[in-house]
């Protein structure tokens, strides 16, 4: 008996379901901006020059897991935006098959009659 053919998107939307289900933390960023300079503090320090070596990238940026999910979200995008694409162009031929038949129809009605 063959295998039932699932879509690609119930897989999807199964695995996000399990991955939500857990428990997640809830993170609380406080920010203050209550930079206040009396007389009795000193001013800040002006700003360094800018170091003398030069900035090396890491090439071990693309392998964190924001990355990842970036790019995992384009692609699950792109295979949505291609399954929308595929419907409504099938939806487009079905209307101008159905276009098809009823000028047809109508041609031979007016045949018909003349």
């Amino acid at each position: 008996m063959a295998k039932p053919r699932r879509s690609w998107f119930g897989v999807v939307r199964r695995k996000f379901l399990r991955s939500s289900s857990r428990p997640s933390e809830t993170i609380i960023v406080l920010h203050t901006n209550n930079t206040t300079f009396s007389q009795e503090q000193p001013p800040p320090p002006p700003p360094s020059p800018p170091p003398s070596t030069p900035v090396t990238i890491d090439d071990n940026v693309c392998d964190t897991p924001l990355v990842k999910e970036m790019a995992a979200a384009t692609k699950i995008q792109t295979c949505f935006r291609r399954h929308l694409a595929r419907r409504a162009y099938k939806a487009l031929r079905s209307l101008v098959k159905l276009q098809a038949v009823v000028r047809g129809a109508y041609v031979r009605r007016q045949s018909r009659i003349a």
